[in-house]
């Protein structure tokens, strides 16, 4: 196949990647998901590529990585096109078995997305993680619109900060959601590695309160297949320092998108504060065990 040789080009507004995406036609009929990023991303991108392909050698259900080659506008990579549709349009109208055992998959290849190892150069967990929540922290308490008991939340992250010690890093997808899956042919397929990073595996569960929001047994089963049904309870006390994290960075980064960002995000902290009794308990209340 020609590199160019592309005979329909139909651009996809979806997302908040800042890179140009399209679905493209060859000459022989066959579909692909093209990329288009900025120049001063090659680097990245190339690490992405390789990273991609690696993940694949070794199995994950995925939009798989074809093409990577360089042109005067941009950096080209070309991606497996997923004829299929969005999982948050399937999940929520299967029965709650049907939601759980995907779920259960989605957990499975989570654990297997995060086999891949993180270099061995990077900073210790513990103190990159303090100074990202002090930075949230700083910018939480900077910001004009609060949410109703962000006093306990910034409490718990104090109080278990301790938690971080010693923890290991891999590959992380770097937005691990239902947003971020899709269905072809009754397959669940995990697509957009666009903000992979490297870290705890446990923070890539910092994400799942869209899942819970879409399907408490989705999510279960999401935590339940990545431990095989053998889930730590540190495992429940971090993830609550993750989601605590993420909560207090999301109204500050609402105001940038208007008002119907920030309600979302002020609606999701009130769910979540919910799910956790105000920090009285450390296991949501949306995860069921079976």
């Amino acid at each position: 196949m020609n590199r160019m040789d592309f005979i329909t080009k139909e651009k996809i507004e979806k997302g908040w990647s800042m890179d140009e995406k399209y679905c493209v036609t060859t000459p022989d009929g066959k579909k692909y998901l093209l990329r288009i990023s900025p120049k001063e991303k090659r680097e990245e991108r190339l690490m992405m590529f390789r990273l991609l392909k690696q993940l694949s050698a070794v199995g994950v259900s995925m939009c798989q990585p074809i093409d990577y080659f360089e042109e005067d506008i941009g950096i080209y990579t070309l991606f497996t096109w997923i004829e299929g549709r969005d999982a948050e349009e399937i999940i929520p109208f299967l029965s709650e078995a049907e939601q759980y055992c995907y779920g259960f998959e989605a957990g499975k290849i989570l654990k297997t997305i995060h086999t891949l190892p993180a270099p061995e150069n990077l900073p210790d967990w513990e103190i990159l993680f303090n100074a990202k929540m002090d930075r949230k922290i700083k910018l939480y308490q900077e910001c004009p619109i609060k949410f109703d008991g962000s006093e306990m939340v910034i409490s718990y992250i104090e109080a278990n900060r301790k938690l971080l010690a010693n923890r290991p890093q891999t590959f992380q997808h770097g937005d691990f959601h239902i947003g971020n899956m899709m269905f072809e042919k009754g397959k669940l397929i995990i697509i957009d590695f666009d903000r992979y990073d490297f870290g705890d595996p446990w923070e890539e569960f910092n994400r799942i309160v869209f899942c819970a929001e879409a399907s408490p047994f989705f999510a279960s089963g999401i935590v339940n297949g990545y431990f095989d049904d053998e889930v730590p309870f540190d495992f429940w006390k971090l993830l609550a320092l993750y989601i605590s994290s993420n909560m207090l960075s999301s109204i500050p980064w609402a105001i940038n998108f208007g008002e119907k960002e920030i309600g979302t995000m002020l609606n999701q902290a009130m769910k979540v504060m919910e799910w956790y009794n105000y920090f009285e308990n450390v296991i949501p209340s949306w995860y069921v065990k079976k």
